[in-house]
């Protein structure tokens, strides 16, 4: 669940950066689907990095 969580966040955060600077609606399109992939890889490494401390 943290993957989900953190790849909602991901593309919440391009959509806004996007926004600031002024880009069309492809420009914040890309940007959300791109923070969403990288977050979501980051919070795939933090939930096998989790599980692995619990078992």
């Amino acid at each position: 669940m943290i993957y989900l969580s953190a790849a909602l966040v991901g593309a919440i955060l391009g959509s806004v950066i996007a926004k600031r600077r002024k880009g069309k609606l492809a420009d914040i399109v890309q940007y959300a689907v791109v923070f969403a992939i990288i977050f979501a890889l980051v919070g795939m490494i933090a939930t096998v990095v989790v599980h692995s401390v619990m078992v």
